[in-house]
């Protein structure tokens, strides 16, 4: 099935589907705020383990502004990716390809709330943040959405530096630029990213394969992409605990992360081992709580120390 056929079935679903009004719960869902609260998370920590201080109402501004915009890219990805979230079972019941949200609505929703968040961003905090939150919106739905998700299988980790951002942009709101501390946050996730989307993909691999989208299991089989894993949790070890190297983590940070790094490491020779998809979900759902575990070790230190070291 071409791509201009399968947006001709997304569309011709909402026609049929006779529904035309949409709640505030849908649009709200367009904003995939599960994925969201991980993402501002992330750019929170950014804002608390920055050198400096920040006023607590424009500290607010600054994470509202990383969750609207990151909220503006689910929804864009939302409107491009609705022909094939149509024929993919964890995607179908979405509000656009359900039919309870129009496509043109949709996108002009995500449109309007990325320039707001980047103006206000600019206008109240400062604007290398703010042109850090356009760059992640511009990367997430430029690079990832519409040019590497349906051409490569390195899709997610090209693609996943849009969701590393947000740490740097906290730290840019706070200090008015990027350094060292807040590049390695970046790599954190960046290099967490792959092994945690793969595990999705592995046992969401008839999805993908139905809907073309080419993610490693798919393009390079189910045994390859194991492998991959396992080297990337590997390599995450020693930048995980770079924080402390650098000052922003202190000795509980750097204990911590290491532990969590071994059980996500433990996660991933299980996987590699595994006959069936149990440990990729097991996998799936550590990685996320290794993530926010992380961040959350450094944001408690430095509320409960005033600092990582």
């Amino acid at each position: 099935m071409t791509d201009l056929s399968l947006e001709r079935a997304a569309d011709g679903r909402f026609a049929d589907s006779g529904l035309g009004g949409s709640t505030a719960g849908d649009y709200i869902e367009l904003l995939k705020p599960r994925v969201m609260s991980l993402v501002v998370f992330t750019g929170l920590a950014g804002i608390v383990v920055a050198p400096g201080h920040m006023h607590p109402v424009l500290a607010a501004v600054a994470v509202l502004c990383i969750a609207v915009g990151a909220g503006a890219s689910g929804a864009i990805n939302m409107w491009y990716d609705r022909d094939i979230d149509a024929i993919m079972s964890r995607t179908a019941k979405r509000p656009i390809p359900s039919g309870r949200v129009e496509p043109d609505n949709a996108l002009a929703f995500g449109v309007i709330l990325a320039a707001a968040s980047v103006v206000v961003m600019g206008l109240a905090v400062n604007w290398v943040a703010a042109a850090l939150l356009a760059l992640t919106v511009g990367f997430y739905v430029f690079v990832y959405t519409m040019w590497l998700k349906r051409r490569t299988p390195q899709n997610i980790v090209i693609g996943g530096a849009a969701g590393a951002f947000p740490p740097m942009i906290g730290w840019a709101a706070v200090t008015g630029g990027v350094e060292l501390p807040s590049i390695l946050l970046f790599l954190l996730i960046f290099l967490w990213t792959p092994p945690h989307f793969w595990a999705l993909a592995l046992f969401r691999n008839g999805d993908y394969t139905r809907a073309g989208v080419p993610m490693m299991p798919v393009v390079a089989g189910p045994e390859a992409t194991k492998r991959q894993m396992l080297l990337y949790t590997l390599v995450l070890l020693p930048v995980a605990a770079a924080p402390y190297a650098v000052g922003i983590g202190g000795l509980a940070y750097l204990i911590g992360s290491s532990l969590l790094g071994l059980l996500f490491v433990l996660c991933a020779v299980r996987v590699l081992r595994a006959t069936d998809d149990k440990p990729a979900k097991q996998m799936f759902g550590f990685s996320i709580l290794y993530l926010f575990l992380l961040f959350a070790l450094l944001v408690g230190e430095h509320l409960v120390t005033g600092g990582g070291a």
